[in-house]
């Protein structure tokens, strides 16, 4: 019996072909992705799928018979469970009617393929949510850098704002500083020059004096 046998088989049980075929192939999926992820696959009654890690070894070439090397490696091994050995040994008869392998009670499978299923899909979120978590974790820790730089540029800011503004004050006081001690510097030569003037006047007295003296001869 081939896969397409097998999906006949299955298809009036499945209610169609396509049902049928979408069915086969999750179990074999399911089965194929636990067993290469080094999980055991167990069904009971029916049988367990399990990856084997093979030693490097010694063989020979069964047409030269040289003696080869084989590396190591890994490969699948499927064990047959008790219920399936015996029903092909004959020691059980086939149901007639029934499934051969029935249901194991609830709890009795071991790593079975719906259960393997529902471990990959969880590793996977559980993978997702760590990377999820990480890149939360870096962008926060670059928003509290840039934040800190932020802050750091706005202080330097301020005080570079805050030391040019002193400096423009200190400056604008010195100016007006001088400019007060330069008008009080000129204001004592203008009153030297009003108390000259009072030297004008006794010349004018002289004068007048002299003229009338004159006019008296």
């Amino acid at each position: 019996m081939n896969k397409a046998q097998l999906v006949e088989a299955i298809a009036d049980k499945m209610g169609g072909r396509q049902q049928a075929a979408d069915a086969v192939d999750a179990v074999l999926d399911a089965v194929v992705r636990a067993v290469v992820a080094g999980d055991r696959v167990s069904v009971t009654g029916f049988g367990s799928f399990e990856k084997v890690e093979r030693p490097a070894r010694y063989a020979r070439n069964p047409q030269t018979g040289e003696r080869v090397r084989v590396k190591k490696t890994s490969v699948p091994r499927f064990r047959a469970g008790q219920g399936f050995k015996d029903l092909v040994s004959g020691s059980k008869k086939l149901p007639k009617g029934d499934i051969a392998v029935k249901k194991a009670p609830k709890g009795s499978l071991t790593g079975g393929a719906s259960a393997t299923v529902k471990k990959a899909a969880a590793k996977k979120t559980t993978a997702k949510k760590a990377v999820t978590r990480a890149v939360a974790k870096k962008t926060t820790t670059v928003a509290k850098k840039t934040t800190a730089a932020a802050k750091k540029a706005t202080t330097a800011a301020k005080k570079t704002t805050a030391k040019k503004t002193t400096a423009a004050a200190k400056k604008t006081a010195a100016k007006k500083t001088t400019a007060k001690k330069a008008t009080a510097k000129k204001a004592p030569a203008k009153k030297a020059t009003a108390k000259k003037a009072p030297a004008k006047k006794s010349t004018a007295r002289k004068t007048t004096t002299a003229k009338k003296a004159t006019a008296r001869k």
